[in-house]
């Protein structure tokens, strides 16, 4: 990733804007359990940077 996490929880709409990818993936990822972990705040989704990073990084693993 080229970008710094911030240390703040990240919205669906940071996790895209990182990863370089339409919202709606991050959303359909969620539906088909297969990103980065996220929860919900009342009815906001939210992703710990660390959980992304991590996702990110077994991607890489696996594709090695």
């Amino acid at each position: 990733m080229s970008h710094p996490l911030p240390i703040r929880y990240l919205t669906p709409v940071d996790v895209a804007d990182i990863l370089g990818i339409p919202v709606e993936t991050i959303y359909q990822w969620r539906r088909k359990r297969t990103g980065p972990r996220g929860f919900r705040v009342g009815r906001h989704l939210r992703f710990d940077p660390e959980d992304v990073r991590a996702w990110v990084e077994s991607r890489m693993a696996g594709a090695a």
